[in-house]
């Protein structure tokens, strides 16, 4: 499990081991410990240093995490009131634990029915120790209700199907050595770490003379360290800008027509929107600058630059798509990139706010045969389609738990959700409009919920499963589809107190119900085995040994990967997998959707809450909820060398704050109709004015009077979800007011 390696302290080891949380990177570590206990931990020691996978400062605090105070270590019981956390619960057995939840899934089943049962989970992505033994425990109990739609990226899921018909758009991120132009729009990689290379990589390419420009709302850490210039935008109005690019180029003919002609389907139908053909309205940078708030003139030199600097890479991501409109922010980025002939070229992008090298995926779980759902037995599939009335399958959006909780089938979900069983994901932080999901737990007549730590959500459970960490396991994992590495997570401590994983918790609850041969091999089995059938995998890595001592598993690529590079070099035999086979620009598919707010080709359409909305009147402040620095959403909570690295507060213009007789360090009410939290003031420059920016994932704690005093912004968020199906969380209004 470990490697004694020389300078040493006596008894010392070091184990090489990497996070499982939901990080855009996965860093290579080194933990040192002795006596069982972890004492240091450092980074990647790769002996080439340009190619060494640095950690950020969440991988260098993990220690304070793993040895928090405040983690769960033993089976809880509440005995007092939901929602207001430890002091309410008793410690407990493992054996009554798991008892009780069982006689209470046998009675809500026998009550009514499967159905009632709701079961979602996250966290952890690894390849065993995952929720899926749960998920096939529960399956084969009868089956329960579930989620549908990625919280973080269902817009541009939906934006990348319509289009390509695939996920896999991201070029390997050594393709950025190959461009000429970057636009970040509305990326910030330094703080979501999209890539344990990347930074690095934009550092080299910065020193290397590539131009960076960012479209943000915000100068965020990347614009600061790594562009040439910051373009500030209106949140929600990035698609008017885009739509207004493509139209200089079109009346300029700086469009590569050959391109369009070779590879692409409906461009004379997006043509004639861009011209007011359709709508009599001609998208020009006048209409777009009225609408973004960018200057007219920057939004031509912009189009102009970007259309003939060759090859340009448009970086888009998933942030701004998370919106009321937000696939449509996807869509018009791939309408650019495709315009300007960069799709399936060295330094070019495809855009779409995803990654993707395909190899090696890791988001299944090894040891789990294929056990279906009963409750949803005959249903369409949930991804992989265009078919928006998924609401119909008996399933939930993500950002509508709480809504279907309270009102069930009288509201038009599938069912009446009596029960719930949370492992881990922490909804009562992560999904909008929290102060809903209070009311709807509080409805529910039983809860279990596992996690590290008594999160939020698991304030609410009945009976809390205490959850070890990546350090207490051994797992494979392996980074966002950006960087080409394989990781193995080696058991470095034993588990702390009587915590478990979530896979012997699922083990552990087919055992109770009495389900034989559930669990037939050991974790290094289940491991061993899912490296040899994962083809991805057992391309690449022969000596399974060799992976768990090394930690990482480094592939060598001979040059880097630039997404539908095939279908670019050889269409006639590798078409895109879409209908045409082409790249879609106007999609039959949404077409025969028949939604005007899901129009069929790129469109720039308002958001619900927007700066001209009459909601505007009362609350005047657009609300950006991005990731933050010191964690990963809600995981790394409280560690107090993160705290200190970066204390939470909202980001305000000082002409907003000086409106508002608010100085730095003020602590002030930020509100809606839906909540309010109180946080202190960030006076800054930083972001335009009419916006305020507040980081997600801090834990809701409200106080007597309902105010949340930790500073989740998710009880002013809506719980929202697009035509496309993206959660609209950045489609927010507030007002701020000193407290």
């Amino acid at each position: 499990m470990s490697v004694q390696q020389e300078g040493l302290k006596d008894g010392e080891t070091i184990v090489r081991c990497t996070s499982s949380i939901d990080c855009g990177g996965r860093c290579p570590l080194r933990l040192h410990v002795k006596d069982g206990v972890i004492t240091r931990i450092e980074g990647d020691d790769f002996p080439d240093p340009e190619k060494q996978l640095r950690a950020c400062l969440r991988g260098r605090a993990y220690r304070h995490w793993i040895y928090h105070p405040d983690r769960l270590k033993y089976p809880l019981k509440r005995v007092g009131e939901r929602g207001k956390g430890i002091s309410e619960y008793e410690r407990i057995s493992w054996d009554e634990a798991m008892d009780t939840v069982v006689r209470e899934l046998k009675r809500v089943k026998e009550t009514y029915g499967n159905s009632s049962i709701f079961f979602t989970g996250g966290g952890h992505l690894g390849a065993l120790h995952t929720v899926g033994s749960l998920s096939k425990a529960l399956c084969m109990f009868g089956g329960y209700t579930t989620i549908y739609g990625n919280i973080s990226s269902e817009g541009a899921v939906w934006a990348v199907m319509s289009s390509y018909g695939d996920v896999m758009v991201g070029n390997s991120r050594e393709d950025l050595f190959n461009t000429k132009l970057l636009i970040m729009w509305g990326w910030d990689p330094v703080r979501m770490i999209s890539g344990t290379d990347c930074n690095y990589t934009l550092t080299r390419i910065k020193e290397a003379g590539v131009k960076i420009y960012t479209i943000d709302p915000r100068l965020t850490h990347s614009a600061a360290t790594f562009a040439d210039e910051w373009i500030p935008i209106i949140p929600g109005t990035d698609a008017a800008m885009m739509v207004s690019m493509a139209y200089v180029m079109v009346k300029e003919n700086l469009q590569d027509q050959a391109f369009i002609d070779k590879y692409t389907l409906g461009f004379d139908k997006f043509r004639d929107y861009l011209l007011g053909k359709e709508d009599g309205v001609e998208k020009t940078p006048a209409w777009a600058s009225a609408i973004c708030g960018v200057p007219a003139a920057r939004i031509e030199s912009l189009a102009r630059e970007y259309a003939t600097t060759k090859p340009a890479c448009l970086m888009d991501c998933q942030g701004p798509a998370r919106a009321a409109q937000g696939e449509q922010y996807n869509r018009c980025a791939i309408a650019l990139t495709v315009m300007t002939g960069n799709v399936g070229k060295p330094g070019g992008s495809a855009c779409g706010g995803l990654m993707g090298i395909p190899y090696g995926h890791m988001f299944r779980s090894a040891g789990i045969p294929g056990v279906k759902n009963p409750v949803e037995a005959g249903g369409p599939s949930v991804r992989g389609t265009l078919d928006l009335n998924l609401r119909l399958v008996r399933r939930v959006h993500t950002n509508k738990i709480f809504d279907a909780m309270l009102h069930g089938k009288a509201g038009g979900y599938p069912t009446d959700i009596k029960m719930a069983w949370l492992a881990g994901g922490n909804i009562m932080t992560q999904r909008g409009d929290v102060n809903k999901g209070d009311r709807a737990l509080k409805s529910l007549e039983f809860i279990v919920a596992q996690d590290i730590f008594m999160s939020p959500s698991a304030r609410y459970a009945d009976i809390v499963f205490p959850i070890s960490t990546f350090a207490e396991k051994n797992d494979l994992t392996r980074p966002w589809p950006s960087g080409p590495y394989f990781t193995f997570m080696n058991q470095t401590i034993e588990p702390l107190g009587e915590s478990k994983t979530d896979w012997e918790i699922g083990n552990l609850l087919a055992q109770k119900l009495g389900f034989k041969d559930f669990d037939t091999k050991t974790d290094d089995e289940w491991l061993r085995l899912f490296v040899k059938e994962n083809p991805e995998y057992a391309t690449y890595i022969r000596d399974y040994d060799k992976f768990k001592k090394e930690g990482i598993y480094r592939i060598q690529m001979e040059e880097p990967y630039v997404a539908f590079r095939k279908q670019i070099e050889d269409p006639e035999n590798n078409p895109f997998n879409t209908p045409s086979g082409k790249i879609e620009i106007f999609s039959q598919r949404v077409a025969d959707m028949n939604n005007p707010m899901c129009p069929p080709i790129p469109k720039y359409i308002p958001d619900g809450e927007h700066r001209n909305h009459p909601l505007a009147k009362k609350y005047p402040l657009q609300l950006l909820s991005p990731h933050p620095r010191v964690r990963a959403h809600s995981t790394l909570q409280f560690v107090d060398w993160l705290e200190e690295a970066e204390p939470h507060a909202v980001w305000i213009n000082p002409a907003d704050a000086e409106a508002r007789g608010i100085r730095q360090g003020d602590e002030v009410y930020v509100f809606n109709d839906r909540g309010k939290l109180a946080i202190k003031a960030l006076v800054t420059k930083r972001i335009r004015p009419g916006v305020v920016s507040i980081y997600e994932g801090k834990y809701y704690q409200p106080d007597e009077q309902g105010i949340d005093r930790g500073g989740c912004v998710n009880v002013l968020t809506p719980d929202a979800y697009s035509p496309g199906g993206a959660a609209a969380l950045k489609t927010c209004l507030v007002e701020i007011t000193r407290s």
